[in-house]
């Protein structure tokens, strides 16, 4: 995947003088230094941006922040004992007194890994979220890598092997053995065994889609999961909720107070992931993040306060519109830094009577499970999930969007022709409404049907971002020649019965519906391409297809969804 070039040996650096340090960092062509041997000759290979942002990558994509993800097998291949690395090797051994002082660019960026030192300079330099990176400078990487075993890639060690200039001294290396780090992820809670896992750690993880469309409401069991840090273990008896930025002052809001001092609501909202269908993205393009398929999209009833009579209690009134753009959410999830996860939404949806967002901790009639935010969550109505912050710990009123690298390097669209050489995420906003959505639950892609059933059901979901409702399906069995409209249900209640509740009020659309049709089989046909495209109330349709609206992160995938079925000939016909 990588075109790597090298020299003799990929693992002996010299280490650099400080006057090599302030070579200006001749990076944007990619220029990576490689050396033979140990001898202080320096030799420049130029690397294209494909290389360069290819090696960003392994640190880009979902949950980035320092994604040094070092396969253990292969590590255990590269550095087999501490000693023997000591004694073979001719680099340079340094303390950690030593190693701790290159903490920045004009220092030197270095980290140890298993016993190894490595330089990653350049690497910083070159990489989008190198301010990120920062943060591991002159310690371990270990920490990190267990972190984030989501990347886990093979080459990524190979990587690592090129910036290597030396070794950690024996005694430094017992120390940081000694103190070994737990595994963050050891107190997640158990998941139903049906989900398809994404990853492992961060938990992210989506149901089988038939399952989606057999319940209007989604059981918290099978309601996708996406994390991005593990989950922490919250007491809801000292749990405190902290609301800042506005002119009364701070409020320190326990869960009990929650439920006692204000009004408790329930909305039924889907939440959809930015990367839904990101899979499909892969296919025309590599893109960077999950490979999600059709179900992380989800829908539940949520239970708790609303946001708006919080920030009222918390002094809110309507002339801080005058200053105030943004609320922020900060949870009490963390990575090994003590960063948390971050977003903000509109001060406008947020306050808005009509917004509908919820402080909920409650999902379904229960209390919030752990994978969903216990004990309370931010539920925003007709927005990405990304803004739906779990586990919430503190909410700021404010000038300003959350800086959050999830807010400000992340979850945002981009145009087809953007690649990680021309990249700028702050040329474009945040994600906030999603766009018309649907997809086929059933059948699966690539499934059997009989020419003697007759016919053919195709069930599915649709929804669209904002509150905008969708207001038909169209489904086709000749990928696109021809159309029919699809039977909605468009509540718990319509669902499992012939009875029609009022739609809901305009605007407000929050929940999705879920679609099924009952096709007659074409009399020669012997496969089916099904399609369905959604339209909502404001005439949004689906693109017909996902090369147009590709992009390097994979997010907004919302063309037609297509399956492949095959008609298969009874047999009396056959003989």
């Amino acid at each position: 995947m990588l075109l790597l070039r090298r020299c003799h040996s990929l693992t002996r650096f010299a280490p650099l003088t400080s006057q090599s340090r302030h070579r200006a960092f001749p990076v944007a062509s990619g220029a990576v230094r490689l050396c033979s041997g140990t001898s202080d000759d320096q030799r420049w290979y130029q690397r294209g941006p494909h290389w360069k942002h290819a090696l960003a990558g392994v640190l880009a994509g979902t949950g980035a922040v320092l994604a040094y993800s070092l396969h253990r097998h292969k590590a255990e291949r590269v550095d087999t004992t501490v000693q023997t690395v000591e004694t073979s090797s001719s680099l340079p051994i340094f303390s950690q007194e030593e190693v701790t002082k290159h903490r920045s660019l004009e220092d030197g960026v270095w980290v140890t890994y298993k016993g190894g030192v490595y330089d990653i300079t350049d690497f910083v330099a070159m990489h989008p979220g190198g301010e990120k990176i920062l943060l591991a400078a002159g310690g371990a990487l270990e920490p990190f890598w267990s972190l984030y075993a989501v990347h886990s890639q093979e080459h990524v060690l190979e990587i690592l092997s090129e910036y290597k200039i030396g070794n950690l001294n024996l005694e430094d290396v017992k120390k940081q053995q000694a103190v070994k780090s737990s595994d963050p992820y050891s107190s997640d809670p158990e998941r139903h065994p049906v989900l398809h896992v994404n990853s492992l750690k961060p938990f992210n993880a989506e149901p089988p889609p038939e399952i989606l469309s057999d319940s209007y409401i989604t059981p918290a069991p099978f309601f996708f999961k996406r994390n991005h840090l593990p989950v922490p273990r919250v007491d809801p008896a000292s749990y405190r909720l902290r609301v800042e930025g506005l002119p009364g002052g701070a409020l320190t809001l326990s869960l009990q107070d929650l439920k006692s001092r204000f009004p408790k609501h329930t909305v039924t909202a889907t939440l959809q992931c930015a990367g839904n269908r990101r899979s499909e993205m892969n296919k025309v393009k590599q893109v960077k993040g999950l490979n999600w398929g059709i179900a992380a999209i989800s829908n539940a009833t949520w239970g708790g306060a609303r946001l708006r009579d919080v920030l009222q209690a918390a002094g809110y009134e309507p002339d801080v519109a005058r200053w105030a753009r943004h609320v922020q959410f900060e949870g009490l999830d963390k990575d090994a830094t003590g960063t948390t996860y971050g977003a903000s939404i509109p001060l406008s949806k947020a306050a808005s009577e009509e917004g509908d967002v919820l402080l909920a901790y409650e999902m379904n009639g229960e209390d919030l499970p752990a994978d969903h935010g216990f004990p309370v969550r931010v539920v925003v109505p007709g927005t990405v999930g990304a803004r739906n912050v779990k586990w919430l710990g503190k909410i700021v009123v404010s000038a300003e969007e959350s800086g959050s690298h999830w807010q400000q390097n992340d979850y945002k669209g981009f145009s087809p022709g953007t690649d990680w050489d021309t990249v700028d995420f702050k040329s474009a906003p945040a994600i906030q409404e999603l766009p018309v959505q649907s997809a086929i639950t059933t059948p699966a892609d690539g499934a059997v049907v009989d020419r003697g059933s007759e016919t053919v059901t195709v069930k599915g979901y649709a929804w669209s971002g904002g509150g905008r409702e969708v207001v038909r399906v169209d489904v086709s069995l000749d990928g696109g020649k021809t159309w029919q409209v699809a039977e909605l249900t468009g509540s718990e209640k319509e669902h499992s019965s012939s009875s029609s509740p009022p739609p809901p009020p305009p605007g407000r659309a929050w929940a999705w519906k879920l679609w099924q049709v009952e096709a007659p089989l074409p009399p020669d046909a012997q496969e089916l391409q099904i399609v369905c495209k959604a339209v909502d109330n404001s005439y949004n349709m689906q693109p017909d297809s996902v090369a147009p609206i590709w992009n390097l992160r994979g997010v907004l995938s919302n063309a037609w969804h297509r399956v492949r079925v095959t008609v298969r000939e009874d047999e009396e016909d056959e003989a």
